[in-house]
């Protein structure tokens, strides 16, 4: 049996109580890499798409990468759509949410808005505003979030397309996560 917590109120909380708890937290935090791996082999099922959603995240990172994108920017690439795996109507924020202690602002603002800029290639069949994406377009990652969609995230849907497997983007994964999380408030 683990050690449990004494307290069953956070406000009864001892400096032991907490210690244990970061000690758990901080096991937890190493398995990430392996629990993103799996997120991403559960995109790997039936879709309407002619590819899979892993293999649609593993286009988009392989043509970041031959496009010269830095380790960084092509796990953000991998990993823009892996919030779909917990909540569809709001990948974008969860995967933002998930990269965000080990990324750039400018990477992390880019996962963030992503599914609103994608709107641009979708909406009008809607009879939507397509272009909602231009109340951000005094925003300095404005129009590189354009081209991440344009250049790799639009385009990512071709079964033809010599898409690099999970196993080559594992290495960058596990760069990308073993940075020391920053804090955030």
């Amino acid at each position: 049996m683990t050690k449990k917590v004494e307290f069953t109120s956070m406000d009864k909380g001892t400096r032991d109580d907490y210690d244990l708890i970061s000690i758990h937290d901080s096991e937890n935090e190493r398995n990430l890499v392996s629990r993103v791996i799996e997120w991403l082999k559960m995109m790997d099922g039936e879709s309407p798409y002619k590819i899979s959603r892993l293999q649609h995240c593993l286009q988009t990172a392989t043509r970041a990468e031959e496009d010269g994108a830095d380790t960084e920017t092509i796990v953000c690439a991998l990993l823009h759509d892996i919030g779909d795996v917990i909540s569809p109507s709001n990948h974008s924020q969860v995967s933002a949410a998930l990269l965000r202690p080990y990324i750039s602002e400018k990477n992390y603002w880019i996962v963030l808005n992503h599914g609103l800029f994608q709107g641009y290639y979708w909406m009008h069949h809607y009879d939507k505003d397509r272009n909602l994406r231009d109340e951000y377009k005094d925003h300095p990652y404005y129009q590189d979030c354009i081209d991440f969609c344009a250049n790799w995230d639009q385009k990512s849907f071709d079964p033809e397309y010599k898409t690099k497997s999970l196993e080559y983007f594992v290495p960058m994964i596990e760069k990308i996560f073993s940075k020391e999380p920053k804090p955030f408030v």
